[in-house]
């Protein structure tokens, strides 16, 4: 089965390349910058100071991850830590926290759908993203509820990222091979426009075998079989309101190991059949201004896992949202945004043929408010309010609840010399009463049959949890340096587990520098972290939803061009220090570094083709990224194997602009 769709999918993939290389082509092919500082310049509300710490992934980084994984996309940022190593189990964390607890948005719908523990509950396609930005911590009270722990925003490509001016049809094609597991993947992203009208469709699908890790084993249940789509349509009037259409589907049916974010453990092999899907309007007026600037969107997202572990498993988890705001502005830089949202979550549980079926249900209605301003030009300030009322409904005993809280934030920017700027921020936020994992209920299934009695999900225990968050950073920059460093802290008190209640903390402190030398760029960033339950440092598994044991990571990613020879090449490394959190029962998690680099060759004579070949832990060090569950664990459990990452592994990716 496997060869065959492995076959199919290279025979695809050397006829389209015949194809599109024998298209002319328009498209220059233009190196893209590591730096973020040149996406935060995009950004509307890149100088805002509730913003001074947000992480910004830069193009470079997002082009380079289109055929890879969500590893890729967050590789050169040490403060976002992605383990599981596969798609479905990979795991995004966030300053040691985990992403669950968040405010993710895709194109204006939230995300951060709760499901089952051992799969991700935020598997993107890399290929679709125009820009990602990551607020750790401190967000604004425009973000949305959920923003516990701060915010990730995320938008897609449209038309205007693959047709130039004066163009009205174009698109792209990519074709990856990779050595290791035998992958081969296929993209294709047609644009059209005309008038005020655009359409852009996107389709890819990866196929290919199980990987070997640096020791030379092969890592059972980690085959790919994965395909991603996007249908993005728009509508723009010459006064400049936009209507923006989008549906996208991710769908992995890869055989794993029962646990997927594990390795062998010799337990059987089970279908993972995971599909996740998010449909979006969103309406802006791109000549908005003065005091009138409204925007509003309504969306859906949905991730469903079907694994059979032990009986006809289906986990679903939605979420539907709206959201409408007016941002009015009282000069270029200071602004204030005012709105509503409307969030409605379900996540559900059901055993198929034996008919067994159950769900948790929350409903949430938030008001807000978030002013952004410069009164003096080294001076910018930001403070947001927002209140947000809640109806949870529990999976059982008819439970029902009212809960309601405010939020507030508030954070500035001092320039203390010129290129020297100080920021401090400070978040405190209403949680409510969380959704739990839908494959938990499955516990409170068996329990009844195994023992008669229902002592499993008391929810009179249940509390609205609150997060408080701390900033403090520096930044400098002076001719082509640029350096950072900041320290943080995240409190969430009464945080959901499956038996109540906790506090959840984690707190550390980032470094970062970048240097530009005209031809090339380095980023550098090192950041330190540790989490605890109850004031207490424990292992992963208590953990769970909430954080990682990461300790010390660092990342650093290089590019130099040689414009004489139509060459970029670079490299980058993924590293981390040892780790011992001195907790019983766990060991401590090994050091690494891998070593990834890559070369970019663009011919004279076909200025729409780039052919990239990279090699990926160039050394085949074995090893788990730190995110991966059990790592802090070593070999002291039998029934915890982590996950390693892929051995040396040879890529080559052909992009064809048309």
């Amino acid at each position: 089965m496997t060869h065959q769709k492995k076959s199919a999918v290279t025979q695809l993939m050397c006829g389209t390349a015949l194809l599109a290389c024998t298209a002319t082509g328009s498209l220059a092919q233009d190196v893209l910058s590591l730096d973020p500082i040149e996406v935060r310049r995009v950004d509307p509300l890149g100088d805002a100071a509730d913003h001074a710490s947000s992480v910004y992934v830069s193009e470079a980084e997002l082009d380079r991850a289109a055929m890879g994984d969500l590893k890729d996309l967050f590789a050169g940022i040490s403060s976002v830590s992605v383990g599981g190593a596969i798609p479905v189990a990979q795991k995004i964390f966030v300053n040691g926290v985990d992403m669950l607890n968040l405010a993710v948005t895709v194109d204006g719908v939230s995300q951060n759908n709760r499901t089952f523990h051992h799969v991700s509950a935020n598997a993107f396609d890399p290929a679709l993203m125009k820009s990602v930005r990551v607020d750790p911590g401190v967000a604004g009270a425009d973000a949305g509820p959920n923003a516990v722990a701060g915010a990730v925003v995320m938008e897609t490509v449209d038309v205007a990222d693959f047709l130039e001016d004066g163009d009205n049809f174009g698109g792209q094609t990519r074709l990856s091979y990779s050595d290791n597991g035998a992958t081969a993947a296929i993209s294709t992203t047609l644009a059209t426009r005309k008038g005020g009208f655009e359409a852009l469709g996107y389709f890819k699908y990866a196929s290919g075998d199980n990987y070997t890790d640096g020791g030379g084993d092969e890592e059972l249940g980690t085959e790919t079989d994965l395909q991603s789509m996007l249908v993005k349509t728009a509508y723009e009037s010459d006064a400049g309101h936009r209507f923006e259409f989008s549906a996208q589907q991710m769908s992995d049916a890869g055989l794993r190991n029962s646990q997927a974010n594990f390795g062998y453990t010799g337990r059987d092999f089970v279908v993972y059949d995971t599909q996740r899907t998010i449909v979006s309007l969103q309406y802006e007026n791109v000549y908005g201004g003065g005091m009138w600037d409204p925007s509003a969107s309504i969306g859906f997202s949905e991730n469903q896992v079907y694994a059979p572990i032990t009986e006809d498993s289906h986990g679903t988890s939605n979420t539907f949202n709206a959201k409408v705001q007016n941002m009015f502005h009282f000069s270029d830089v200071s602004t204030l945004t005012v709105g509503a949202d409307f969030i409605h979550q379900t996540n559900s549980y059901d055993t198929g043929a034996s008919g067994y079926e159950t769900q948790e249900e929350r409903k949430n209605l938030g008001l807000f408010a978030q002013l952004r301003v410069e009164p003096t030009t080294q001076l910018k300030l930001s403070a947001g309010l927002r209140a947000d009322w809640q109806d949870f409904t529990g999976a059982y005993d008819d439970y029902e609840d009212s809960v309601s809280g405010l939020s507030g934030n508030a954070s500035a920017v001092y320039e203390v010399a010129p290129g020297l700027t100080v920021n401090a921020g400070y978040a405190s936020v209403f949680g409510g009463i969380q959704l739990e994992d839908n494959y938990q209920f499955w516990d409170r299934v068996t329990y009844l049959a195994d023992t008669g009695r229902d002592l499993l999900w008391d929810y009179t225990d249940l509390q609205s949890s609150r997060a408080e968050n701390f900033v403090i950073g520096i930044d400098y920059t002076a001719g082509n340096w640029a350096l950072g460093a900041d320290v943080f802290k995240t409190h969430i008190s009464n945080a959901r587990s499956d038996e109540g209640t906790l506090d959840f903390e984690s707190r550390g402190f980032n470094l970062r520098s970048t240097y530009d030398w005209g031809n090339g760029f380095a980023r550098f960033s090192f950041t330190r972290s540790e989490g605890k339950i109850d004031g207490e440092l424990v292992e992963s598994y208590y953990l769970i939803d909430h954080g990682m044991p990461l300790g010390d990571i660092l990342a650093l990613e290089v590019q130099h061009e040689l414009p004489n020879a139509n060459l970029l090449i670079g490299g980058s490394i993924d590293a981390a220090l040892s780790y011992n959190t001195g907790v019983d029962y766990t060991a401590t998690a090994p050091a690494y570094t891998v070593v990834n680099v890559f070369a970019e060759y663009t011919p004279p004579s076909m200025s729409n083709l780039t052919v990239r070949g990279e090699i990926n832990n160039l050394f085949d060090v074995d090893y788990a990224d730190r995110a991966t569950y059990g790592s802090d664990y070593g070999d002291l459990y039998a029934s915890v194997e982590t996950l390693d990452e892929p051995g040396r592994t040879i890529s080559l990716i052909a992009t064809i602009d048309f």
